[in-house]
């Protein structure tokens, strides 16, 4: 009989829209390899953009503070619960824990919300962003206790990983590092890439949804792309994005090569037309799926520390990192002008992907961590006091908000 994985998010995947649908995706595919049954479970509505289930991929619509959920699990009996991002564990993970002790409780973390969060503040403010400052977050609070609850915590990236190691015991326990789960480029993939002279002008692509995509097109309208188009008067740069914000698609201006595109339905095509990615990135966290793509379609980028953060471990980055304005626009006119540099950086791509992302060795990273809590889960859970403490506390606190919140619902 086969192992049942279960994956609980409160949002449905769109791997189009967001790197967080396409972790998901992986994730599905890696257990899809490993035989299990995959029932993915849902309080949101499917949407047109959202991912596509095949027969193989059971999903199912979750009430939050509801015990429906309660029987459902008891039933299904899960080997496996996957919670996508620490906001679903907090909703679901006592029901779990109370419901399917059984299971295996692993947090995709997907990125550090609390991290991103907290930068945003930051720059919002204009203060600077300190660990003090993360660390003092009700935020970060509530995902490092979501952490201690769960088996396993899927960590995307080496800065995430430093700064949870020190305020998490066991952490080797707890703790995996599982970036982006990619096939290798291999030469045939090269060889289909247009050329550098194929190639012009710049783009942006990003969710309007997502508040660091909005605040870098920002950036490229008032600061960055005037120093650019100064330098090369023909030159264009394409924004593209899904439900852009009426101030960005206000920003279209043919005169001045700013060209506010929108949905862009096959990223391949506008990819591969383009000769540098521009994305001024100021706050963010884990791994940014742009950047990752611009790679696989052999599109060299400039970015800023916090875009290329752990993306490339110590490798040379697939084109320039610069955090001035001023220096933005400068490195980026000399990657686009210069093919030796643009093909060094796209070769630099390559290997990062090739290096950092190889799925083979990633899926083997899981699988290995999957097999050591499947021998002793009673005594791996034993050594995780904070976590048992903080489920305890969770079944006694949550557990019973949840249900005075169940029985005023029924009430209405």
């Amino acid at each position: 009989m086969k192992k049942q994985v279960l994956i609980i998010t409160l949002n449905w995947p769109a791997p189009n829209f967001s790197a967080a649908g396409v972790r998901l995706f992986q994730l599905m595919d890696f257990f899809r390899q490993q035989d299990y049954r995959i029932t993915l479970a849902s309080t949101a509505e499917k949407h047109a953009n959202g991912i596509v289930l095949d027969d193989s991929i059971n999903s199912v619509k979750i009430r939050l503070n509801h015990n429906s959920f309660d029987a459902f699990i008891r039933g299904l009996r899960p080997h496996i619960v996957l919670f996508d991002r620490f906001t679903a564990e907090e909703q679901f993970g006592w029901r779990v824990a109370e419901h399917a002790p059984q299971a295996i409780r692993i947090l995709d973390t997907e990125d550090l919300h609390s991290l991103r969060a907290s930068r945003a503040e930051a720059v919002k403010t204009n203060t600077t962003f300190t660990i003090n400052h993360w660390l003092q977050s009700d935020k970060t609070k509530r995902e490092v206790a979501s952490i201690y609850r769960s088996d396993l915590s899927l960590i995307i990236s080496g800065h995430e990983m430093r700064l949870l190691r020190p305020i998490i015991q066991n952490h080797e326990e707890l703790l995996l590092q599982l970036p982006f789960m990619l096939e290798p480029i291999v030469q045939n993939t090269i060889d289909s890439w247009p050329s550098f002279e194929e190639r012009d002008n710049f783009m942006f692509i990003g969710f309007g949804g997502h508040a660091p995509n909005v605040d870098a097109i920002i950036q490229l309208k008032t600061k960055i792309w005037p120093l650019i188009r100064n330098r090369l008067p023909q030159a264009k740069l394409h924004i593209y994005g899904a439900n852009l914000p009426q101030q960005i698609h206000q920003m279209h201006q043919v005169k001045e090569g700013f060209l506010v595109e929108g949905w862009a339905e096959e990223v391949s095509q506008v990819m591969t037309k383009a000769r540098i990615l521009l994305a001024p990135l100021r706050f963010g966290a884990g791994i940014k799926g742009k950047l990752v793509d611009a790679i696989q379609y052999g599109l060299p980028s400039v970015t800023t520390m916090i875009g290329a953060e752990s993306m490339h471990e110590n490798l040379d980055w697939n084109g320039c990192i610069e955090d001035d304005p001023t220096l933005f626009a400068k490195t980026a006119v000399e990657l686009y002008q210069n093919q030796r540099k643009w093909s060094k950086a796209q070769q630099n791509g390559i290997i990062i992907i090739n290096t950092v992302y190889d799925k083979f060795v990633l899926n083997k990273r899981l699988e290995t961590a999957l097999k050591h809590l499947e021998s002793d889960l009673h005594g791996h859970r034993n050594k995780n006091f904070i976590g048992s403490l903080l489920q305890h506390q969770t079944l006694q606190g949550t557990k019973y908000l949840s249900k005075w919140i169940e029985e005023k619902n029924s009430k209405q």
